[in-house]
């Protein structure tokens, strides 16, 4: 935009990519910026205009357009005079704005770094610069990607740059910020632009398709934004593409296509399968989308991206809300967060990630695809390390005994002994210690494992699990859930807490470890960000502070304070009829007699 929301002017030979088309000129124009923004307004209103600046950030997020802007701002001058100095405020075209933001402003000199890299174009620049500038405010210099600069010829911009006349200012872009040596940045004013989100991206795309007159779907303007990873000019360049490619409404499917992407219900579905360890429909629905032209490797990127989508609204739930995303891939990413555990989530990226390396040094992209997929489904229903080392520890007693019978054995000593090996659906076998082969039919189904073997207890209230702690004589759980947990909410193996910051790193997990023993099922403990209820100790503070309160309120008690000066209620606790001591009581069960 060569002024505030209205595009640049076109050529009169034809059409203008979107790109520059809607390039801004304004800082009103620029979007995600708002930090950089507001700290060069309050610099140019309080008079303090830094001598340097130097912008970086990654391609397309507009470094360079921001640097013509700041020159254009520091050069605003209208015909009558009534602009006096710097400012952001940019109302309209000034005399110098229109030659400025199309590079052809004789005192704002633009240079690349990457064509001019050496010292002797650096020094046309230091033996220029002292020179006032021919009818502009100040000379500036934009130079571009900085970072391309040889060594000397930063040693040969340093003392310029440390003091340069009065007349003279430098904007410096980047894309390498940390290849800039740090003498030259500590002689400029640095801004880090960052990357424009997606959902703004996608605001900005409505807009600029509301003016040329393009329907589009909301959907497809959040793949182009998803797909422009917060460059606003890679975005322009993909709606610019989507708007050829759809010759019409630009539909989602047609941004799908363009882009190579497989539909993303489709990518839901096949995470389903692997999730729920179902390896045939996950085959068919890899096939299905191979057979429609997705190439392999795209379709596991797809898979870690909803991977990853899904951690991160397990970790932050206000991730789903995001505009830019589906409603069927926000909806499934709560389900899927809400019943998968962060350790599945865990393994599921590092085999897609380790997967992807794989297919894409395969000869067989496909078949190496399939493996990873068969990989991810039968990995779904393993335990995880410290599963499979109490499934173990609680079998071990079981093996143990079995074998020392075994071993010892219940006929005549010396006789051979035979271990059984019973497989389903087919005669037992077993190798006799001479070498002879018995067969014997197997007389009964294999013996339970030791989880199916424990009774399983029901837990309502979390007073039970404490109780449940204590019973189990574990007195370092049960002062952790008095002290440490808040209950937010609870149901019969899953149990909602927040933390107090004392609460040690391991209690989650330990606390999920010993419910699964102590109950026979497995449970889910998970760390919520609301407040919750007091601890239990807290309450049991509360409750005897009340009970004290209503101690001292009584008439006796007070009579009895004022008979012997200087008594104090050093505490108070409720007698039950067995002489209780510990037991507190609700402050209106206090019976007189016990007072």
């Amino acid at each position: 935009m060569s002024d505030a929301g209205h595009p640049e002017t076109q050529n009169a030979g034809g059409y203008r990519v979107l790109a520059r088309k809607y390039r801004p000129s304004t800082f009103d124009d620029l979007i995600g910026q708002e930090a950089m923004v507001r700290t060069v307004s309050n610099a140019f209103e309080a008079g303090r205009v830094p001598q340097a600046w130097i912008l970086t950030g990654v391609r397309g997020v507009g470094k360079t357009t921001t640097a013509r802007i700041l020159a254009r701002a520091l050069n605003y001058e209208l015909p009558d005079g009534s602009v006096k100095g710097p400012t952001i405020h940019m109302p309209k075209m000034g005399v110098h704005c229109q030659a400025i933001m199309e590079s052809r402003h004789i005192d704002v000199l633009e240079m690349d770094a990457a064509s001019h890299t050496g010292i002797d174009d650096v020094r046309q620049i230091t033996d220029g610069v002292r020179y006032a500038p021919s009818s502009a405010r100040y000379k500036v210099y934009i130079i571009d990607e900085v970072h391309m600069l040889s060594e000397k010829a930063f040693n040969a911009f340093l003392k310029t740059l440390e003091e340069p006349p009065e007349h003279a200012k430098f904007v410096f872009a980047t894309t390498e910020i940390r290849k800039v040596p740090v003498t030259v940045l500590s002689r400029c004013q640095r801004f880090d632009l960052k990357r424009v989100d997606a959902d703004v991206l996608m605001t900005h795309l409505a807009n600029i398709a509301e003016k040329e007159g393009v329907k589009t779907e909301p959907e497809a303007l959040g793949l182009i934004a998803r797909a422009a990873e917060g460059s606003v000019r890679d975005s322009l360049s993909l709606l610019d593409q989507a708007i050829a490619h759809a010759a019409g409404t630009v539909k989602a499917d047609d941004v799908r296509q363009m882009l190579g992407l497989a539909d993303r219900t489709r990518v839901i579905d096949l995470f389903q399968s692997l999730a729920s360890g179902n390896i045939a429909s996950a085959f068919k629905e890899f096939r299905d989308q191979y057979d429609t032209g997705a190439d392999p490797v795209v379709v596991l990127s797809d898979l870690a991206e909803f991977v990853n989508f899904i951690t991160r609204v397990k970790v932050v739930p206000s991730v789903a809300d995001n505009l830019a995303l589906g409603e069927t891939e926000r909806a499934c990413g709560r389900d899927f967060a809400a019943k998968l555990s962060m350790r599945v989530l865990s393994r599921m990226w590092q085999m897609l990630l380790k997967g992807i390396t794989e297919v894409q040094n395969a000869t067989r992209p496909q078949a190496a695809a399939e493996m990873v997929l068969v990989r991810i489904a039968y990995a779904a229903d393993l335990p995880t390390p410290d599963e499979a080392i109490r499934m173990i520890d609680q079998n071990g007693g079981a093996s143990a005994s079995s074998g020392n019978a075994a071993g010892n054995g219940s006929g005549p000593r010396g006789a051979p002994s035979a271990t059984m090996a019973p497989d389903r659906g087919t005669p037992a076998r077993a190798v006799a210690s001479g070498g002879e082969t018995l067969s014997r039919p197997q007389m009964s189904a294999p013996a339970p494992t030791a989880q199916a073997a424990l009774p399983q207890l029901k837990l309502a209230t979390f007073p039970e699990v404490v109780a449940l702690a204590a019973s189990k004589r574990d007195l370092q759980i049960k002062t952790a859930l008095e002290a440490d947990m808040r209950l937010v909410r609870m149901e019969d193996g899953r149990l909602e807490v927040a933390l107090e910051r004392s609460a040690a790193r391991s209690l989650v997990n330990e606390l999920s470890r010993k419910l699964e023993q102590w109950t026979g099922k497995r449970w889910t403990v998970i760390v919520s960000n609301e407040q919750g209820q007091p601890t239990l100790r807290e309450q049991a503070k509360t409750k005897k502070d009340q009970l004290t309160v209503g101690v001292h309120a009584d008439p006796r008690v007070q009579a009895v304070l004022s008979k012997f000066p200087g008594a104090q209620v050093i505490d108070v606790r409720r007698l039950s009829h067995d002489d209780a001591p510990d037991a507190v009581a609700e402050p209106a069960d206090v019976p007189e007699d016990d007072l």
